[in-house]
């Protein structure tokens, strides 16, 4: 059963970390482990929906919506894609608890809130289905030679960003996953203990994370977490206030602390962030990569109700704006050329073009990042989109557009097909001979900003056949409106990005070749 339990249990790829408002003293987030290295045991259109899924999730918290899209319709779309795999890949996926998975789907369509739609990951809250998606491990970053700059690891396949952090006395690194779209720093505790009452262990990680403190042991760790607390940093000091956030299938509560940090050069005392003293499984399988998260949205948004790390940077003079820009990298340039790096209180002038660089209004009031997206255009086409909004978030793997949009811009594709049965799009993963590959562009400040056409490309619908049809990167959702986009690595590997809180604006620009 607990073999069944863990094919069934689709998890999606990566722990996104965006607050959501369930109640006065709780809130949901999208927790989505990091699988383990091995060979699939879910079909690419099942995993292509989980990301759909999280995005979905992550839209809706952005966008406040009074609607929220439920862990049953998100279990339907699982259903369906399930159902719909083609005949030639039955015999190597285990079909039984496909199909079991549609049975589910039934049943919470007629038992909103039932037992089922809790035990069985919708949008990534489960452990073990890691082993079910594809993964390469992380891919380390080149050492940045920019001050006030961190290197962004890449987690997986282009589905994460990670980076370490040296906190405590004597100091650890800690590897962090950056989240644009949440605003709290926090990592395990020393007394950490699963949640669950039903968890296989009695801690979170195992003791022998304790001696593993230097940048060559973190580096090549993917099993124990490593925990913080006054057994291993001399100038750790629990303050006893209280914080807690429920993850929908799991939860995290803890304590407000203050620590020695040091970031990309930079050094702060006593810093205030979070510990977690209960954490649910979800977070402590030895295949998760991280040691917890660091949040580089508005405080606004803050469940911790602490001054950010970037607040911080600013207060104590260390930058003197507060801004955060973001190099993200693409795996597919090679596992030796990963550049990728985020910046304290400047935009790196090594890493972009400076004459295609351009300023744009925030348009969202709620702590997120959103701006006006003037066109949108397909094979030199412009769509005449001149009304639409962009979240741009890092931790959305995908392109989200309202389903209209999504439908005409496949539609100037001609390669391009449309599954009714499961509603989405494939394109070939490789272009045929005497055709050239599918361009997009999105129109930004007055500049368009071209997307390589690899990125649109999210995974092989058959992994023994790279060559066949792949799945678009581009989805349909619309929780937040019908000109309302959110916008995710997809487009955001192929510019330069930069916020800035002191003008409330956003900067893209053209990488430097």
């Amino acid at each position: 059963m607990r073999l069944l339990q863990a094919l069934l249990a689709v998890s999606a790829l990566v722990l996104a970390a965006h607050a959501h408002p369930v109640s006065t003293s709780f809130v949901s987030v999208p927790l989505q482990p990091v699988p383990k290295r091995g060979s699939s045991l879910l079909p690419s259109t099942v995993v292509h929906q989980q990301h759909l899924n999280r995005a979905l999730r992550r839209l809706d918290h952005f966008t406040r919506s009074t609607s929220p899209t439920t862990d049953d319709q998100l279990l339907h779309n699982l259903a369906r894609r399930a159902a719909a795999l083609p005949p030639h890949l039955h015999e190597r996926y285990y079909l039984p608890s496909l199909d079991y998975l549609s049975r589910l789907a039934a049943q919470n369509a007629n038992q909103s809130g039932s037992n089922a739609s809790q035990n069985f990951a919708v949008n990534g809250k489960d452990t073990e289905a890691g082993e079910a998606t594809h993964s390469d491990g992380v891919t380390p970053a080149k050492k940045p030679t920019f001050k006030n700059t961190l290197g962004l690891d890449i987690q997986a396949q282009d589905i994460g960003y990670l980076s370490q952090v040296q906190i405590g006395t004597p100091k650890r690194d800690f590897r962090l996953l950056m989240d644009s779209g949440s605003a709290d720093l926090w990592i395990g505790a020393e007394d950490c203990q699963p949640s669950n009452l039903d968890a296989e262990q009695e801690n979170c990680v195992r003791p022998v994370i304790l001696t593993q403190t230097t940048s060559s042991d973190i580096q090549s760790h993917q099993g124990p977490h490593l925990l913080l607390g006054p057994n291993s940093s001399s100038t750790f000091h629990d303050t006893q206030t209280s914080w807690q956030i429920e993850y929908g299938t799991g939860s995290v509560s803890g304590t407000i602390v203050t620590d020695t940090i040091s970031i990309a050069g930079l050094k702060l005392t006593n810093h205030t962030f979070g510990v977690a003293h209960h954490e649910s499984d979800e977070f402590i399988p030895d295949y998760i990569p991280f040691d917890g998260l660091l949040g580089l949205a508005k405080r606004m948004i803050s469940r911790q109700k602490v001054p950010t790390l970037l607040d911080a940077l600013v207060s104590t003079g260390d930058i003197k704006h507060p801004i955060i820009s973001y190099h993200i990298p693409r795996l597919a340039d090679g596992k030796s050329n990963n550049y990728g790096e985020l910046t304290f209180g400047a935009l790196n002038p090594a890493k972009y073009d400076p004459k295609t660089l351009v300023s744009v209004t925030n348009v969202s009031p709620l702590g997120f990042w959103e701006a006006s997206l003037q066109d949108v255009i397909v094979n030199g086409k412009k769509l005449g989109w001149t009304n639409r909004t962009a979240i741009f978030d890092t931790g959305t793997t995908l392109l989200i557009g309202p389903p209209a949009d999504v439908n005409a811009l496949h539609a100037n594709i001609p390669s391009a097909v449309y599954h009714n049965d499961t509603n989405y799009w494939t394109l070939p993963c490789v272009t045929p001979k005497g055709s050239k590959p599918p361009t997009m562009a999105l129109k930004i400040g007055g500049r368009t900003f071209p997307i390589d056409s690899r990125d649109l490309l999210f995974m092989p619908i058959d992994d023994a056949h790279p060559d066949g049809d792949c799945l678009s990167g581009i989805s349909a959702g619309m929780p937040g409106g019908p000109n309302e986009w959110l916008v995710g690595d997809v487009f955001l590997k192929n510019v330069y990005m930069s916020t800035n809180e002191e003008t409330n604006k956003i900067s893209f620009a053209n990488l430097k070749k």
